[in-house]
């Protein structure tokens, strides 16, 4: 993985200049637009940081990374929205809610059996945790958690230090020759934490900057072109 290295900041900063902050985790009653209008077009918060606050924006922040497994963040937006006129974004209020109700909400985001399930087991989990931050391994216990929903909890609710790994950020760096195609979940967090200040407002820009990327020059084969990022590979 040597080869990328010296590219990892190197593309951060060129990512930056072109599309600038993208203020994420939306959050759903947060008034901030979409700095770049390919997503969802409200509750994002560009160079605020300091969000979530309440427990029941990390609470949010938590629903909205199973939510948004497999499908679009719109579709995702959606469901929380209706969760929202339910008055479900709350822990208790969710569980009380009859399975039909819940599925009905979150039907815009697919898989509706196993994401009903997945949220009533990581609200029981947010619950059990009384306010505390809960470690990595602990977060991968919690039905329907993987590497990549848990670090998007990590950085976006708990505002810990925990890349995000998609299959953007596979494909942008596969394709640019950084990594190997088959690279590894773990192996490919390792590149850019071992490259990167250890701030999660970098992280978090990193990870929003490469969806916006993808977004715009990797949705559809043939993958990268035109991409500016090019530029950074002689």
């Amino acid at each position: 993985m040597n080869k990328g290295s010296h590219q990892v900041i190197k593309i951060y900063q060129k990512l930056y200049d072109l599309y600038g902050p993208q203020g994420w985790w939306p959050l759903t009653n947060h008034e901030g637009s979409n700095p770049t209008k390919t997503g969802s077009l409200r509750g994002y918060h560009p160079e605020n940081y300091e969000l979530p606050k309440k427990d029941d924006e990390i609470y949010e922040i938590i629903l909205g990374a199973i939510l948004t497994q497999n499908t679009t963040w719109t579709s995702a937006e959606q469901a929380l929205k209706n969760l929202n006129d339910l008055n479900a974004i709350k822990p208790e209020k969710l569980l009380e809610l009859s399975d039909e109700t819940l599925k009905a909400a979150i039907r815009c985001a697919g898989f509706l059996n196993q994401k009903a399930t997945y949220l009533r087991e990581v609200t029981k989990f947010f619950i059990s945790l009384k306010g505390r931050t809960p470690g990595r391994k602990e977060i991968l216990s919690v039905k329907g958690v993987g590497n990549e929903t848990a670090d998007s909890i990590l950085l976006y609710a708990y505002k810990k230090p925990e890349f995000v790994v998609d299959a953007y950020t596979k494909r942008i760096f596969s394709h640019l020759g950084l990594i190997p195609e088959k690279a590894g979940y773990m192996e490919v967090k390792e590149l850019f934490e071992s490259n990167l200040p250890k701030e999660v407002p970098v992280y978090q820009e990193y990870h929003a900057l490469i969806v916006e990327h993808a977004k715009r020059h990797y949705q559809k084969k043939p993958y990268g072109v035109d991409d500016p990022l090019r530029d950074l590979m002689d």
